[in-house]
């Protein structure tokens, strides 16, 4: 059992991080990315804690929120390697400059970035890093680990409800998730929102987060009939700026 979940973390950490893995990998152990797909969001907390103890330690140090905010998400993408963004780019170029399905895959898959991609990453930067700097001191370490963990916990049930759009890409390859991975990557974050001191507000701002999820895959069904690596990482990315941006509200505070 113990190996298997050692497998799993070490599957989770490996593909959302850059993190060294080798430490964890239990072998003789199949990995199974379907199957780890339940240490999504423990991994997106993960990701979002290191964001949040930047952010703390930056403004202990003077530097004013927004600076602070910025930075933190530098940290986030050294650790992920820039994964999700990559995503993001890729979607917004494929969907804004394709004609048709194939032409938006084709160029999903194109290393180079065109305007629609460089729009969509300095805009979600940009929304992301203001809607922390808004965010009372206070709430901000638990407000990017509910954003990392909801946004990343949702990616299971995007890959049970749409097929893969490539016969070759990772979906394929992937799988469905099993039925109890994705009520956990749902149910985990819940778990932690309970925790904070006002969990209906970090209820809202998990609803915003699984709403922008819910956008974004059926925009990938309509664009293209299915999913790929790349919208689920543009998922992350859309669903984290909305997580974050009903953090922010004044409304809730």
């Amino acid at each position: 059992m113990m190996r298997a979940v050692r497998a799993d973390f070490a599957c989770g950490l490996g593909l959302l991080t850059r993190l060294p893995t080798g430490w964890l990998r239990a072998d003789g152990t199949t990995m199974s990315m379907a199957r780890s797909s339940w240490t999504w969001p423990l991994v997106g907390a993960l990701i979002g804690l290191v964001g949040g103890a930047a952010m703390e330690a930056l403004r202990a140090f003077g530097l004013s929120p927004p600076v602070a905010a910025l930075c933190a998400l530098c940290v986030q993408t050294l650790l992920t390697g820039g994964l999700h963004e990559d995503g993001l780019a890729d979607v917004a170029d494929g969907f804004g400059g394709g004609r048709d399905r194939e032409r938006k895959l084709a160029i999903m898959r194109d290393s180079r970035i065109g305007s629609y991609g460089a729009l969509a990453l300095v805009l979600t930067t940009m929304l992301r890093a203001s809607a922390i700097a808004a965010i009372p001191a206070d709430r901000v370490l638990a407000a990017l680990v509910l954003a990392s963990a909801a946004s990343r916990g949702a990616l299971p049930l995007v890959m049970t409800l749409l097929p893969p759009a490539r016969e070759d890409g990772l979906g394929r390859s992937v799988g469905k998730p099993p039925v109890f991975v994705v009520a956990f990557g749902l149910a985990a974050p819940l778990a932690f929102l309970l925790c904070t001191p006002n969990p209906f507000h970090e209820l809202v701002s998990w609803a915003a987060s699984i709403a922008a999820t819910g956008a974004v895959t059926l925009q990938a069904r309509r664009q293209i009939g299915g999913y790929t690596g790349d919208t689920l990482g543009a998922s992350v990315i859309v669903s984290e700026s909305m997580n974050l941006v009903s953090e922010s509200a004044q409304l809730f505070r």
